[in-house]
């Protein structure tokens, strides 16, 4: 309980250049060497939340992603306080490598209003987290498999060893020695590893942003995993705040993929704290380039 999570102490601790101005520094960088998307999302809501006051709480967030991202060199985030009005606040975040944007973002702020205006669909009904075990854990388990494939079993030993700061447990875990097609939906138990505690509610926010595209666009393969992915990046990240929640406390990540075509896949996403409340829903559209040639069996 006393271990800081890292996304506060490092992943989202932004380091301030000037007024409104950002610098952030990578922590886990992805197989594919680009950052990671959560990660910037996460950093510029951090930066957006910075030029606000204390009593706004951020609703909203829409971004783009418009480069790649160096994992070489620092982010600057550059704020623009577009907007502060009587309930709602405007900030416009513009991520900056070697000159140029990677990133623009825009995130919307609220002081706290009751109405009675109010419904939400139902949570889904699954098994607890504590009955569940951890992608670490399931990773094991497949590379116990005498029969993997050497390459795939390289794979999976690199994915076991990636520093990555959140816990997640799936729900349904797909087979993955398989290429049957399945339906694109997926369910995680998901939270922030270490502790965060009781705290401004926009730092919870600002983590589950960074928790929210973590396996999100894999999703739209799950039909498709007869093809082996080429290329796969987001092309843009929504998400919108409904209710308070902890971000080191479990919550169910329900994900679903509505649509792909064009070299595109939608992906939408809700995330469940544990009493059933709705707490946040999430969009994102990607590319994605598969061979035209089926996968051959992994075992």
């Amino acid at each position: 309980g006393d271990l800081r999570s890292v996304l506060i102490t490092s992943v989202l601790n932004l380091e301030r250049l000037e007024v409104d101005l950002f610098r952030g520094r990578h922590h886990w960088v992805p197989a594919t060497q680009r950052l990671f998307g959560g990660q910037i999302v996460g950093q510029a809501l951090v930066a957006a939340a910075h030029a606000v006051s204390r009593d706004e709480q951020v609703h909203s967030l829409h971004c783009y992603f418009v480069r790649t991202g160096d994992p070489k060199v620092p982010v600057l985030y550059e704020v623009e306080r577009t907007r502060t009005g009587k309930s709602f606040s405007v900030r416009s975040v513009k991520a900056i490598q070697h000159g140029k944007p990677i990133f623009i973002c825009q995130a919307s702020f609220q002081f706290s209003q009751g109405s009675p205006v109010q419904h939400q669909f139902t949570m889904p009904t699954v098994p607890p987290p504590e009955e569940l075990l951890t992608q670490d854990e399931l990773i094991q388990k497949f590379l116990q498999n005498p029969n993997v494939a050497e390459g795939y079993r390289k794979r999976l030993t690199k994915i076991q060893a990636q520093d990555v700061p959140i816990d997640i447990k799936p729900v349904n875990p797909p087979d993955i020695f398989g290429s049957e097609p399945q339906e694109p939906k997926q369910l995680f138990w998901v939270r922030a590893r270490g502790y965060i505690g009781e705290t401004d509610m926009k730092v919870h926010c600002c983590v589950a942003a960074y928790i929210s595209d973590y396996a999100f666009l894999g999703t739209a393969l799950l039909p498709h995993r007869q093809y082996r992915i080429k290329f796969m990046v987001s092309l843009d990240h929504s998400m919108w705040f409904h209710a308070p929640f902890r971000a080191d406390h479990w919550m169910l990540y329900e994900c679903e993929s509505p649509w792909a075509g064009g070299c595109r896949g939608l992906v939408q996403g809700r995330l469940w704290r544990r009493d059933g409340v709705l707490a946040v829903t999430c969009a994102q559209e990607g590319v994605i380039r598969v061979e035209q040639t089926p996968n051959q069996s992994k075992l």
